[in-house]
Parts: structure tokens; sequence; C-alpha cells
């Protein structure tokens, strides 16, 4: 096993730039069922609307001088947009997804095809887990944060720590709303997060607090706005224009916002983390 950096120790910050994220255009986006809090059969959905708004996100980050690659759609998964669910990759590794809905399942296959393609180092999971829904990386820190409560076991952790010989800090999701970690906590950079500290279990707020004692704090309304569901550098934030709040937080707190209209997409309980998987090599 490989030593570790204390979670304390002052994060190594990456330069902005030269990251790489897979992204899945929806082209037969909707919301056909319901398996979040966010999510109405009943509103209308403009699938063309959400394509445009899509595209505008990916020109977003070549913009910023990332790569973007695209894994196709295929018709009958309406939430393969949200890109991040399919895996989750440190090293090169993809730690492929156990999807908890059977909606969703198939889209994990699509991922495992996908990364074996690429020639990438590909680990099925034995328990479930939904990617980067649930999973996040700080290289500053050599740490793994991974929510558990409504979609992801707690035991696929341990899993992912064995995989990656990383630690792996478990944090308990408790408001049914932010079911994925990625729509209440996010990395700023290589070492530091924003989070909403209301969407955890008390003793997970409490090992937030003690480890990112300088963590952007979002309240109720950045959080129901998808404001923690963003994209960061390390310098530049791509976040969700709704999330006004957040905007002015994370400039406040050193950060260049950079606002997108993801509000379609939206729909579907996801934002511009949720379409956006990052491979970290």
């Amino acid at each position: 096993m490989e030593k570790h950096r204390s979670s304390t120790e002052a994060p190594a910050i990456r330069e902005p730039g030269g990251r790489t994220y897979l992204m899945c255009r929806p082209s037969y986006y909707a919301v056909e069922y319901a398996i979040n809090p966010w999510m109405d059969t009943s509103a209308p959905v403009d699938t063309a609307r959400a394509c445009a708004q899509w595209e505008a996100l990916a020109e977003v980050y070549t913009g910023l001088g990332h790569e973007v690659l695209r894994i196709e759609p295929e018709p009958g998964l309406p939430d393969m947009v949200y890109a991040a669910n399919g895996a989750f990759v440190v090293d090169g590794i993809a730690y492929g997804a156990r999807f908890r809905h059977p909606e969703r399942a198939p889209e994990a296959d699509a991922h495992e095809k996908w990364h074996r393609a690429a020639g990438r180092a590909f680990v099925k999971p034995e328990h479930t887990n939904e990617g980067e829904g649930d999973f996040t990386y700080l290289p500053g820190r050599e740490l793994i944060l991974a929510g558990w409560g409504f979609r992801t076991d707690a035991r696929a952790h341990a899993e992912a720590a064995d995989v990656f010989g990383r630690q792996v800090v478990s944090l308990r999701l408790v408001d049914p709303r932010y079911y994925h970690l990625d729509t209440a906590l996010a990395p700023l950079d290589d070492g530091r997060i924003a989070y909403y500290p209301d969407a955890f279990a008390p003793g997970s707020r409490l090992l937030l607090e003690r480890l990112f004692p300088d963590a952007v704090i979002a309240d109720a309304d950045d959080a129901a706005a998808f404001g923690l569901n963003f994209v960061s550098d390390g310098t530049h934030v791509v976040v969700n224009a709704e999330a006004a709040g957040m905007v002015r937080k994370l400039r406040d707190a050193g950060y260049e916002p950079v606002p997108v209209d993801l509000s379609e997409l939206k729909k579907g309980g996801g934002s511009v983390k949720c379409c956006t998987a990052e491979l970290r090599r």
C-alpha cells in the first residue's frame, strides 16, 4: 500500500487547464419517470433546448482549455446525459457504476464499453454505486470523499479504497433532494471544497468541519439552485446560472465563476457536474 499524505497537510494545487471531461449529448433526454424529488413527469421538457444548453456547456470547457470527449447517447436511456454517474476515474482506472434504479441500469454497460474501448483499466463493481455522483477526489490530499444514504451502498466505499489505494471518507446524506454527493458538495481545487451542511448527517457535518475548516459554506437557496453541482479547475468554477448567491460566494472566495444556463437539464435532477465526468489520468 502506498504512503498517503495526511488529509490535514497543505494540498498541492494543480494549475488550471488541462482537464479531460466525458460528456453525453442529451439527444434522448426526457423526464419519463420520477426517481428523485426534482423529476416531474407532468412538466414539459424541451429536448432541443436541453441539447443547446449542453452544447454551450461543452463549449465553455473547451474555451477554458479543457478536453471534452463524448460517449454516444443510446435510445431508451433519457438520463444518460448525466455522464458523471457512469464511473469514477482516478489514475486512469475506471471504477464502474451499478445503478440503484433499474431505469438507469443499462447506462453502466454503455460506460463500461466506452472505457474498455478507450483502453482504460476498468473495474466492475460488486456493490451499488453511481460513479462520480457519489465519489469525488482531492488530489492534493490523496483523499476520496464518498456519499451514501440514497443511491450508493456504503460498502462500495471500501471497494473504491481497494481499487484506488486511497483513503476514503464516508459521508452520509440525509436530505432526499440531495440524493447524490455531487448535489451537496464539490471540490474547488485540489484541497478545498464547498458544501451544504444540512444535506449531511450530524456526524458527517462534524467530520467535514474538521477536515475542511476553510470550506465555502452554501445555504439552502444555493443548494436548491444546484449551486453545488459545479465543476472547478481550481480557478474557474462552471456553475448553474440560477445559483446567483453561490456565484457571489465563489467570487468572494477568490474563484472565477462561469455561470451557465442548464435550466432544462435541472428538470431531471442534475446540472453542471452531473453532465460532466472527469477522466483523471
